[in-house]
């Protein structure tokens, strides 16, 4: 009996570990922490064997492969044991497809991949069709395949994901940017990053297609890269030389959206750009235009990306807190089209903030830093001349925005960094500002 590790037993290890066990190996969940108890009743009821708050190398560094968390980082000391050993490594997505004759949809990019990807599976329940949404939003792709396969899946696809994904083929795939993020997971090496989000075209042939935004210079250097046979190396230590690609291109500029007369129900440039790509992606599933664009039309958006909480004495309060890096950021504001108290701060990502600067002095009425430790926010946006406050937990955060903002202004939370200095995750961080601002109203 061929022997699988998981490693982490969150939502994608534990639906691994279930489908794993399904396809008859023995299977080890292994987690450095405490395991939840909804997942730890989970593995009880499918017999899998578990262990918490530590792991114990010679089980794991016994098995034939080993299935990650895409949050740990090649770094860790059971991964270098692992590598050592030359032990298989690879991603939940890599492990499912093995099992599913679905068609995958597939999006990744720095930004929008969040609407982007719950867009299209919104148009697809719409269109009636046997539907599953996965990856870095909804549940596990393992466990739907385990538990009730479907004829389609609608993955969002991290640079982690993919890093480990080899043989994995998207049927349509969507590519909506790549700038600068997660530069402290790749060496802060860009390259290292674009790579892998690259990867996202694999094996695909001409029967695929890649749908991408023209208007990104380093997806279409790239793309001009792999018209040959290149096979870019592999962008972590547990990665293999990722396969060439050669689907059939799809691209799109700004001008697509006026061209194709679409509208949609969400504020910015950037989702008009998101519209596009699903729009794209949905017509070549073979979905009918009358659906897509009642869709586009009545979509209710993402949580906690430019999420309109209320409007209060006449400020309106959104949360961004999905903006986890500074392309992100730039886009919300760009999207702005009142005076701004803008939000921001977290834990650094090695991020560029000098990109911010020019439209932070356009539109933001003043600064509020929002992290453990803002010496970074003092350093790099001090100089622009606006006023600021120093704050380390969410009321605070909320009480100094409600000092700066005037009639007809808006707070923006749009962090521009992670969230795991003060908050469970990014959601953790958006609920609280929710909440602050309901609760502190008037």
């Amino acid at each position: 009996m061929k022997k699988i590790v998981v490693l982490g037993a969150g939502e994608s290890g534990v639906g691994t570990a279930i489908l794993a066990a399904q396809k008859g190996y023995e299977v080890l969940v292994s987690d450095s922490g405490q395991i939840p108890d909804r997942y730890v009743q989970m593995l009880e009821a499918h017999q899998i064997t578990w262990e918490e708050c530590g792991h114990t190398a010679s089980r794991i560094l016994d098995a034939d492969e080993v299935v990650k968390s895409p949050g740990i980082p090649d770094t860790a000391p059971i991964i270098q044991a692992i590598i050592d050993n030359s032990i298989p490594v690879l991603s939940e997505i890599e492990f499912a497809a093995r099992y599913t004759n679905g068609h995958c949809v597939c999006i990744t990019g720095s930004n929008g991949k969040t609407t982007t990807t719950t867009l299209i599976h919104y148009i697809f329940q719409r269109a009636g069709l046997r539907v599953g949404l996965a990856g870095n939003i909804g549940r596990s792709f393992a466990r739907q395949v385990a538990e009730d396969d479907k004829d389609w899946y609608v993955l969002e696809l991290s640079s982690f994901q993919l890093d480990n994904m080899y043989g994995f083929r998207a049927a349509i795939a969507v590519l909506m940017n790549i700038t600068p993020d997660h530069l402290d997971r790749y060496g802060y090496d860009f390259q290292r990053y674009t790579d892998a989000k690259m990867r996202i075209i694999q094996n695909q042939d001409k029967r695929n297609c890649l749908i991408y935004w023209a208007g990104d210079p380093t997806v279409c250097r790239e793309l001009k890269k792999r018209e040959g046979d290149y096979r870019a190396p592999a962008t972590t230590p547990t990665g293999h030389t990722a396969a060439p690609g050669h689907p059939n291109l799809i691209g799109f500029t700004d001008d697509a959206f006026q061209q194709l007369q679409l509208s949609f129900s969400q504020m910015g440039r950037h989702n008009q750009r998101n519209a596009t790509a699903a729009y794209l992606a949905c017509r070549a599933a073979g979905i009918a235009d009358d659906i897509i664009r009642q869709c586009l039309d009545d979509f209710p958006g993402v949580e906690h990306r430019l999420e309109k909480v209320c409007e209060q004495e006449g400020v309106l309060w959104i949360n961004d807190s999905k903006a986890t890096n500074v392309d992100a950021c730039l886009v919300a504001l760009q999207a702005m089209d009142r005076p701004t108290v803008l939000i921001v701060g977290g834990k650094d990502k090695g991020n560029d903030y000098t990109v911010l600067h020019d439209i932070i002095r356009q539109k933001c009425r003043a600064l509020v830093y929002l992290g453990a430790d803002n010496d970074t926010l003092h350093r790099n946006f001090d100089a622009l001349g606006l006023p600021v406050a120093d704050t380390h937990c969410m009321a605070d955060c909320v009480a100094a925005c409600r000092g700066f903002a005037e009639e007809g202004d808006a707070v923006l939370l749009s962090p521009c960094c992670a969230s795991f200095d003060l908050f469970r995750n990014m959601e953790d961080r958006g609920e609280q500002f929710r909440a602050c601002v309901r609760q502190t109203a008037g």
